[in-house]
């Protein structure tokens, strides 16, 4: 007799517990660090802050670029911190001695933390990630319409792809580091070989909708794929066949950055135009619930490593980190 698959746990609502405004303009990025003892948070303001995951108390600042941060990205072990800019650069941060306990607060200007800035792209940086197998490479993407693959110790560029024809909204790694799938304005989802540069595949080639958000699934046999006509699509690349479409929320304009839930049941993450974050389940596609306390578009959220919390983000007329917990 064949053993039954057990079943999916039983969803717990998630309410909110914190609300803080560490920036002065549009919040642009959150990101739990890997280890879940940190939450970084980028700016149109130009700045990053180093958050409590519980408090949301800001322990650090880190201040350097001199426009807006679009994109944040960690270092697998949580040590270090990559951000994407409106000026042109991307920039390395150490953020050990934060994690050893030695910043002093709001205060810390953090300026000291920066060990590396990239330059090479010649517009907007807005999207950056570390390869999860190695913290010495470094993709990006930007408004130049490149794809751009960094050797982050000697802090040369090592491959400038010629990617997309339109602004590259996202770069993303493979968990074992070794291709990156990008997505475009021009409505492309495209892979990449990580060392040689090479495009393996053409996940989705339409020249509408937009590709405003793609990231490999925390198992690398997926692709979620946002769209700019309210849709998430996820995509086997291997096959190149789309297996789910999540619907419901509303993204027109913006690149909103969705994440996978995986601490509690398998659940879709992701902000939305109605100032709103949604959660549908991965296999049912169904929306389980729909968070609401921003004041306006939510652009970025993310799901902490271990524990059952989402932090979320919010544009100009909103300012505010939120996080969210699932009732035991």
């Amino acid at each position: 007799m064949s053993q039954q698959p057990a079943p999916p746990p039983p969803y717990r609502p998630y309410r909110q517990v914190r609300a803080a405004t560490p920036h002065s303009r549009a919040v642009s990025c959150v990101r739990f660090s890997p280890c879940g003892r940190l939450l970084a948070t980028a700016s149109l303001d130009g700045t990053v802050a180093l958050l409590s995951p519980s408090s949301l108390a800001v322990i650090a600042v880190l201040r350097g670029h001199t426009d807006g941060v679009s994109d944040l990205s960690w270092s697998t072990e949580s040590y270090y911190l990559c951000t994407a800019s409106d000026d042109r650069t991307l920039r390395v941060w150490d953020i050990r001695s934060v994690l050893a306990g030695g910043a002093q607060g709001a205060a810390d200007p953090g300026a000291d933390r920066c060990v590396r800035v990239l330059k090479g792209h010649t517009n907007f940086v807005f999207s950056a990630n570390f390869n999860p197998q190695t913290s010495s490479q470094i993709a990006s993407g930007g408004f130049d319409c490149t794809v751009r693959i960094w050797d982050v110790k000697s802090g040369r560029c090592n491959r400038a792809i010629d990617a997309h024809s339109e602004p590259v909204t996202s770069v993303h790694f493979i968990r074992d580091g070794s291709i990156i799938v990008s997505g475009s304005h021009d409505g492309s989802c495209k892979i990449w070989d990580a060392k040689t540069g090479a495009c393996l595949k053409t996940v989705i080639d339409d020249k509408k909708p937009a590709v405003s958000f793609s990231m490999f699934s925390p198992n690398g046999k997926f692709i979620l794929v946002a769209t700019l006509d309210d849709s998430l699509k996820l995509c086997n690349f291997a096959t190149g066949k789309f297996l789910k479409v999540y619907s419901g929320h509303v993204n027109r304009v913006y690149c909103i950055q969705s994440a996978f839930s995986v601490t509690n049941g398998k659940y879709i993450v992701s902000g939305s135009e109605d100032n709103s974050v949604y959660i549908w389940d991965l296999q049912g596609r169904n929306i389980l619930q729909k968070l609401e306390g921003h004041n306006d578009t939510v652009i970025s959220v993310s799901c902490h490593p271990t524990e059952n919390k989402i932090a979320s983000g919010g544009l100009d007329n909103d300012r505010t980190v939120r996080l969210w917990v699932q009732d035991s």
